[in-house]
């Protein structure tokens, strides 16, 4: 490959980041030229809704794929919980990249963390998922919606429109905010969405010589654990208006997969909740787990829930 390797990302300060922080590593492995074709999605572009209204997290990468449908551009770089679960014919995921901190951060100005908020206080989040598992815990916060990159979150928050606001710890790390962060969740009490903080690659599916290339900067223990989380939402239906949770860890050669499930609904009805331990080997092993966490989740009364997703 002589010619450019160009990487499509979509505009915001992490977003470019992340996409330079993969052109940075290609050049240095393989020697490769890159450059990158900054875009603006329509999940950039809509702020006023929820994106559970306005269709999905696959409003971050409809653009990109275009660029690579197109030719453009030969891959996109996307933070992976943002990627819908199936992609659509002709693209593929052709490398997961080991993941950042996958934990969610409490931000606040004024507030050490959840447990010192006071009665009523006002929280920031857009994510279903993390308004069930945070109205289960305090079920007298007021949750407001919050839309727009990270900076324009934490501007919001320092404007005084939250009290506090709960953000991916692995965003607030690469952009070095760190120090923003006052406490980050338990994933084990606040289990994240599947695939946050890794970085996902995305390729045509003909690009032969490319996804042989990329195969190779993979890290396995982070592809296997997010398949096994996707699985789950994909057995389910999963899509962003799904309050959905998915983590998995390497215990050992053990992977232990968290699964838990609200009600979009009825916020507070008590979350669904199961935990699996398999001897994941492969991608296959992965999505297996994943789909027998859906399964028995199913089992435990998932069915009453979905409708509302």
């Amino acid at each position: 490959m002589t010619q450019a390797t160009v990487i499509a990302t979509r505009e915001s300060r992490l977003a470019l980041w992340q996409a330079e922080h993969v052109r940075d590593a290609l050049v240095a492995r393989f020697g490769l030229q890159v450059e990158l074709l900054g875009m603006t999605t329509r999940g950039d572009q809509i702020l006023d809704r929820a994106l559970s209204k306005v269709g999905g997290k696959g409003l971050f990468v409809k653009e990109l794929e275009t660029a690579l449908e197109e030719g453009r551009a030969h891959l996109a770089v996307h933070s992976l919980k943002d990627v819908p679960m199936d992609l659509p014919a002709g693209f593929v995921l052709a490398a997961i990249w080991e993941r950042e901190d996958p934990r969610d951060a409490f931000v606040s100005s004024k507030y050490a963390g959840l447990d010192a908020l006071p009665e009523g206080a006002v929280v920031g989040t857009s994510s279903l998922r993390r308004v069930v598992q945070l109205l289960n815990r305090r079920p007298d916060l007021q949750i407001e919606p919050l839309r727009g990159n990270l900076d324009t979150r934490l501007r919001k928050l320092d404007e005084g429109g939250y009290d506090a606001i709960v953000l991916a710890a692995a965003g607030l790390k690469r952009l070095g905010l760190a120090a923003r962060i006052r406490a980050t969740f338990d994933p084990e009490l606040m289990i994240p969405a599947a695939g946050q903080g890794a970085l996902g690659i995305e390729v045509r599916e003909d690009a032969t010589e490319l996804r042989a290339l990329l195969a190779k900067t993979i890290h396995r223990p982070t592809f296997l654990a997010c398949h096994a989380e996707r699985a789950v939402s994909r057995s389910l239906g999963g899509s962003c208006s799904m309050p959905l949770a998915a983590h998995a860890v390497w215990v050992g050669d053990t992977l232990r997969l968290d699964a838990a499930l609200g009600d979009a609904n009825d916020p507070k009805s008590p979350l669904l909740h199961v935990r699996l331990n398999g001897a994941v080997t492969d991608e296959a092993g992965a999505r297996a787990l994943g789909n027998e966490a859906a399964a028995q989740l199913r089992e435990a009364g998932a069915g009453s829930y979905l409708p509302a997703a």
